[in-house]
Protein backbone atom coordinates (compact mmCIF):
# COMPACT_ATOMS: atom_id res chain seq x y z
CA UNK A 1 0.00 0.00 0.00
CA UNK A 2 2.73 2.60 0.61
CA UNK A 3 4.60 1.56 -2.01
CA UNK A 4 1.23 2.67 -4.38
CA UNK A 5 1.07 5.93 -2.44
CA UNK A 6 4.91 6.89 -3.21
CA UNK A 7 4.43 5.61 -6.86
CA UNK A 8 1.16 7.24 -7.28
CA UNK A 9 2.40 10.49 -6.14
CA UNK A 10 5.37 10.42 -8.00
CA UNK A 11 3.90 9.98 -11.25
CA UNK A 12 1.27 12.46 -10.31
CA UNK A 13 4.48 15.26 -9.83
CA UNK A 14 6.02 14.07 -12.85
CA UNK A 15 2.32 14.93 -14.35
CA UNK A 16 2.61 17.99 -13.44
CA UNK A 17 6.27 18.90 -14.91
CA UNK A 18 5.26 17.89 -17.96
CA UNK A 19 2.09 20.53 -17.61
CA UNK A 20 4.66 23.53 -16.27
CA UNK A 21 6.94 22.40 -19.35
CA UNK A 22 4.43 22.47 -21.89
CA UNK A 23 3.62 26.30 -20.79
CA UNK A 24 7.75 26.90 -20.99
CA UNK A 25 7.63 25.87 -24.41
CA UNK A 26 4.68 27.68 -25.77
CA UNK A 27 5.78 30.90 -27.53
CA UNK A 28 1.96 31.79 -28.08
CA UNK A 29 -0.63 29.26 -25.49
CA UNK A 30 -3.68 28.17 -27.08
CA UNK A 31 -6.12 29.60 -24.27
CA UNK A 32 -8.53 26.66 -24.16
CA UNK A 33 -5.84 23.63 -24.05
CA UNK A 34 -3.82 26.26 -21.67
CA UNK A 35 -7.49 26.35 -19.79
CA UNK A 36 -7.54 22.20 -19.90
CA UNK A 37 -3.84 22.27 -18.73
CA UNK A 38 -4.44 24.11 -15.54
CA UNK A 39 -7.59 22.25 -14.72
CA UNK A 40 -5.43 18.89 -15.03
CA UNK A 41 -2.83 20.57 -12.62
CA UNK A 42 -5.29 21.75 -10.24
CA UNK A 43 -6.60 18.32 -9.73
CA UNK A 44 -3.32 16.89 -9.30
CA UNK A 45 -2.04 19.00 -7.25
CA UNK A 46 -5.15 18.38 -4.87
CA UNK A 47 -4.11 14.91 -5.37
CA UNK A 48 -0.72 15.18 -4.11
CA UNK A 49 -1.59 17.74 -1.23
CA UNK A 50 -4.45 14.76 0.15
CA UNK A 51 -1.39 12.27 -0.56
CA UNK A 52 1.43 14.05 1.50
CA UNK A 53 -0.96 14.69 4.84
CA UNK A 54 -1.65 10.70 4.65
CA UNK A 55 2.19 10.51 4.71
CA UNK A 56 2.66 13.13 7.31
CA UNK A 57 -0.28 11.42 9.11
CA UNK A 58 1.53 8.26 9.46
CA UNK A 59 4.58 10.05 9.82
CA UNK A 60 3.56 11.60 13.47
CA UNK A 61 1.60 8.01 14.58
CA UNK A 62 4.84 6.56 14.31
CA UNK A 63 6.80 9.25 15.85
CA UNK A 64 4.15 9.44 18.59
CA UNK A 65 4.72 5.40 18.96
CA UNK A 66 8.56 6.32 19.47
CA UNK A 67 7.40 9.00 22.36
CA UNK A 68 5.85 6.24 24.27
Amino acid sequence: MKKSNKKNLKQSLLQLKKIAQWFEEQEQVDVEEGLEKVKQGTVLIKECKQKLEKVENQFNELRKNLET
